[in-house]
């Protein structure tokens, strides 16, 4: 590669590298005592993720896992925990299982040759390159979407960076600009040039020591190169996730290795055309006593939208249900080191507040009403109404208002099948039991 390279070549690499010793990150946390490892879990990471986003993952991680034995020997549900929210989970399947690769058949020791390197689960060879180039000093070129987007610009590749032919004229490129010295360097400024000048949207062309040579910018085209890619309507795809509750507990299930979400905890999830209550006396064998159906919500991947309708049901026994490797039973009061995807995660945040504010309120009444917590086996009211009284009045504090619902009928001689006295006794029932105790009731006059 170095007889072939010229002088326009080289003041590419020199420019680049002035810049980056002015404005270049020289502080990331993979920038600190850079080993192999570091660099490579850093490089992982930040496939399809930005630098902001990354750091407080990659800290975490390190702390957890500083080398590669400690990775390697972690149970896969540990990786998958500290990576949740960070998306592409199959990164982290590939991360620990390079990592056992590593241990078992390089003496635990990452491997100095490109081969070796990119024949790791998840490693290609623009990351192989990078990490041996980073940590390493050896001189490999790299073509991530940051340097792709540089060297479209600057030489005006016309395509898709994902069409195969644009993609081998890129890797040309790259291969002719990558110098023979400084090479760790260099690929940090290029990698920093494109993530912070050379972005998508709005370069900074003004600041860019490549800008007088770059050819999208001198025909005034930045925001044409790369092309983009090709434009389709994503499908979408429906689910229903049950949420099923017993005794404080929710019922998770583990995800196949491979799909969405793969090797992660989630909820058991049914087709939208069955009912959820008899899915779950098929299916699992368990036969709810109440359930409500939760705000769709939407997620989108790379390729499709997921619509998923969270219906949650209550059961009172687990019916032979036990924590074994493919289901548990997750208490939402206590905490648990799982993977979990980011909408699993924020329905138990949801969940979690439910069970405390259905505890507090319970516990409130109580105290008012001098009596012990046990509630209601199922809503004793039809509607919205039922079900609050459901979920946060006590047995006892239902019975106290059944006898002044007595006092009332008898007071005021209600009909049940009048609707004017019904709308009267639901109205009364909600300040009885929501409204701080009972009170003299709003005069009623009945129909004549």
């Amino acid at each position: 590669m170095t007889g072939s390279r010229n002088s326009a070549e080289d003041r590419f690499a020199a420019r680049l590298l002035v810049w980056y010793r002015r404005h270049g990150r020289k502080h990331l946390p993979w920038q600190r005592a850079r080993t192999a490892y570091r660099v490579w879990v850093s490089e992982i990471m930040l496939q399809q993720t930005r630098v902001a986003g990354v750091i407080p993952y990659y800290t975490r991680f390190m702390r957890r896992f500083p080398g590669i034995p400690a990775l390697a020997d972690a149970p896969l549900d540990e990786v998958l925990h500290l990576w949740s929210g960070l998306g592409y989970y199959a990164r982290a399947r590939n991360l620990h299982k390079a990592a056992q690769v590593i241990r078992d058949d390089h003496d635990g020791a990452f491997p100095a040759e490109f081969e070796a390197v990119a024949a790791l689960p998840g490693i290609g060879r623009s990351t192989a390159g990078a990490i041996l180039a980073l940590a390493c000093h050896q001189r490999h070129a790299i073509l991530d979407g940051n340097v792709k987007r540089v060297l479209a610009r600057f030489h005006a590749v016309a395509g898709w960076p994902g069409e195969k032919s644009v993609e081998k004229k890129l890797w040309r490129l790259a291969e002719r600009h990558t110098p023979d010295r400084n090479v760790a360097a260099y690929t940090q400024a290029i990698m920093d040039l494109g993530a912070t000048l050379c972005t998508r949207a709005r370069p900074r062309c003004a600041e860019c020591p490549l800008a007088t040579d770059c050819r999208a910018h001198a025909l005034g085209r930045e925001q044409d190169f790369p092309a983009p890619r090709p434009r389709k309507v994503l499908p979408v795809r429906r689910t229903r996730m049950l949420l099923i509750t017993h005794d404080g507990k929710v019922l998770l299930e583990k995800r196949p290795p491979a799909g969405i979400w793969g090797g992660l905890w989630g909820f058991p999830e049914m087709p939208v055309n069955e009912t959820a209550v008899d899915w779950c006396r098929r299916r699992l064998h368990l036969r709810p006593r109440v359930h409500h159906t939760w705000p769709v919500i939407r997620h989108s991947f790379t390729h499709f939208h997921l619509e998923v309708e969270p219906i949650q049901l209550e059961v009172s026994a687990a019916n032979g249900i036990g924590d074994n490797g493919g289901r548990i039973w997750y208490d939402l009061r206590a905490s648990r080191r799982l993977g979990l995807a980011v909408p699993v995660a924020n329905l138990l945040k949801k969940l979690r507040s439910g069970l405390g504010e259905k505890a507090m309120v319970h516990m409130v009444k109580c105290i008012l009403l001098g009596e012990e917590l046990e509630g209601l086996e199922r809503p004793p009211w039809p509607g919205e109404l039922g079900r609050r009284i459901y979920e946060q009045v006590s047995k006892q504090a239902w019975q106290r208002w059944l006898q002044h619902q007595t006092m009332l009928i008898n007071e005021y001689r209600l009909s049940a099948i009048e609707p004017k006295a019904r709308k009267f006794l639901e109205a009364e029932m909600e300040k009885f039991l929501f409204g701080g105790g009972s009170a003299k009731p709003i005069e009623y006059q009945p129909e004549k």
